[in-house]
């Protein structure tokens, strides 16, 4: 690859420039500084997208056709942290085609994997032993959507972009927003890899590089690293609520061929969690046999005891799902962050120098449980305005930043727009004092009666870090123990998603200002929730041998599936999530 040809000729092994340094007690102190310090090789580009999911493939897409039909050139450059394209997506997933088919028309003739059509929908209440039938939202209606693994899709949609001409390069994980001297976005930096725990450059060590671009778009997904600092730059979300998420849990199966019902698409709410608590399952069959089920708890919870994981280990066992599962065998598992907060919690899109697009602005229909339609809308929006942009005479003669207004503009006579405000007051008429119960008999007005029409919008109030009870306020939860058929212990089903790190790099889960806050703090008064909601084992509370009677916080790194759960839902606010080296992380 061109890109890798030139770094040989710079940063990655070739001849490097170290800027100067102050005076060092020791010579291998003095190489080390030199080495973490030198000069970046940078590269130049039209345009940067970070990630390479739904959203950040249909924007690249979206410019090298439009490239095309004008008969220009305009470069595009798209960084995953992932170690492939796909490795990092998640999702259940109903795919809704209305954005593949006015990307790709011909999506079937190029063989996207699409080979599950949705047939039959089914909406249940649960109690703990019945499963009561109840009709569903217009909105979740799934006639003509097909049932789809998410990270195959994106895949293809990484072939289809290579195939435009645009350049991906996984493996390269994007920790840094570059700015030009009047503030705004000038692109961003990978990181440095060969790095050990101890801070100091191992024999691997090579140099992060620079990507320079006109347009920067941030398409990381769900609270994203990059996104979040940009959104806290530009002050984004001055004029919306606060974004709210939910913890999504997932797992593969292969079940007996007597039970599968290809197409079939199930929704359930209530049992397990409580009527304060939002939350929701799923189960799609699809392919050969193939099963996915799932668990998504909203993050605005307030027991911290409440173990999302654990919940949704106890749903399986629920007579409606246990049917199904008994006599297969579980394949996968994966956990991620999704957004819920809707219309009133999207930010301001565009800034001096880029934009946010996907999951990274938050562009999740709650009601539908979709978003990958939504984002490859918003991300060939972004890319038309872009290439608009770019390729217009006055800003190429212009030396000031690009700002996508066109894309701020486009994106509020788009359907993305009409869907998402129609259905803006859902997810917010949980918060009400009969929780589930009032939310249910809202919605249904909402979105069988006044279909968005009425003239108030619901805020939500609070972010989800700051609803967490104190521990002496609340009935601790009490879960049964799994039993290794149905439910599984959570470092056994860590082990299926195929999460690897380098072991000797340093810690990327990074607390800001020391342990302290966990220990005084989580621990003392919310029983450290980190142990509770991580869907990986990452975080405990451990006896300090060192100071007996007390407890330390312990980070075990590499289980980290990426989920960013940690960054949301941490009441002290702080973990700050950030990128590992890249290539590590789950193989989804």
């Amino acid at each position: 690859m061109q890109l890798l040809r030139l770094m040989g000729q710079s940063a990655f092994g070739g001849r490097r420039f170290f800027s100067a340094a102050r005076p060092l007690r020791s010579t291998a102190a003095a190489a080390a500084h030199a080495l973490l310090n030198g000069e970046r090789f940078a590269e130049a580009v039209d345009v940067c997208i970070v990630g390479a999911g739904p959203a950040g493939l249909s924007a690249a897409i979206r410019i090298r056709q439009l490239a095309a039909a004008a008969g220009s050139d305009v470069r595009v450059f798209v960084v995953e942290k992932g170690a492939e394209v796909g490795a990092h997506t998640l999702s259940g997933a109903v795919l809704e085609p209305r954005a593949l088919n006015e990307l790709i028309p011909d999506w079937k003739d190029k063989g996207a994997p699409l080979n599950t059509e949705a047939k039959k929908d089914k909406m249940y209440f649960l109690t703990e032993n019945l499963s009561i039938p109840i009709p569903h939202p217009p909105q979740m209606s799934n006639k003509g959507n097909y049932i789809v693994s998410l990270s195959q899709f994106v895949r293809w949609l990484g072939e289809q972009a290579e195939e435009a001409g645009v350049e991906i390069y996984p493996s390269f994980a994007a920790s840094e927003v570059l700015y030009n001297e009047d503030g705004s976005v000038a692109g961003i930096a990978t990181n440095d890899v060969g790095i050990g725990k101890n801070g100091l450059p191992k024999d691997s060590f090579e140099r992060g590089m620079e990507i320079r671009a006109k347009v920067t778009l941030f398409a990381e997904g769900c609270h994203g690293s990059l996104s979040k600092k940009v959104i806290h730059k530009f002050d984004l979300r001055k004029d919306s609520s606060p974004q709210t998420y939910g913890l999504g849990l997932k797992e593969v199966w292969e079940i007996d061929p007597a039970k599968f019902e290809s197409g079939l698409v199930l929704h359930s709410i209530g049992w397990p969690v409580d009527y304060k608590t939002y939350g929701g399952a799923f189960m799609y069959h699809f392919e050969e046999n193939l099963c996915s089920i799932g668990y998504v708890v909203g993050l605005d919870y307030e027991n911290p005891t409440l173990s999302p994981y654990k919940e949704f280990q106890r749903f399986k066992h629920h007579p409606l799902i246990k049917k199904y599962l008994e006599g297969g065998k579980i394949i996968s598992y994966g956990a991620r962050a999704l957004n819920e907060g809707g219309y009133q919690s999207i930010p301001k899109l565009a800034f001096p120098g880029g934009a946010l697009i996907g999951c990274s602005a938050g562009f999740l229909n709650v009601p539908k449980i979709k978003g990958t339609h939504t984002a490859m809308k918003s991300g060939m929006l972004a890319g038309e305005a872009a290439f608009e942009s770019i390729t217009n005479e006055a800003t190429a003669n212009s030396t000031a930043p690009i700002t996508l207004t066109n894309y701020e503009e486009s994106f509020k006579n788009s359907w993305i727009h009409k869907e998402l405000y129609e259905v803006r007051n859902v997810r917010p008429s949980f918060h009400n004092p009969l929780g589930l119960w009032g939310g249910v008999v809202y919605s249904g007005l909402d979105t069988l009666i006044f279909k968005g029409r009425t003239p108030w919008t619901f805020k939500n109030s609070k972010p989800d870090h700051a609803t967490l009870k104190p521990l002496k306020d609340i009935k601790p939860i009490e879960y049964p123990k799994p039993d290794g058929v149905i439910s599984f212990e959570l470092l056994e089903n860590v082990s299926r998603t195929g999460t690897g790190h380098v072991e000797d790099q340093p810690v990327h889960l990074k607390l800001q200002r020391g342990p302290k806050e966990q220990l005084e703090t989580n621990y003392a008064v919310y029983g450290g929730p980190e142990q509770k909601f991580c869907p990986a084992g990452v975080y405990e509370y451990l006896d300090d041998a060192e100071n007996p009677g007390k407890k330390r916080f312990q980070i075990n790194s590499s289980n980290c599936i990426h989920c960013k759960t940690c960054d949301i839902k941490d009441p002290s606010q702080n973990i700050d999530w950030t990128v590992p080296e890249g290539g590590g992380g789950p193989k989804y």
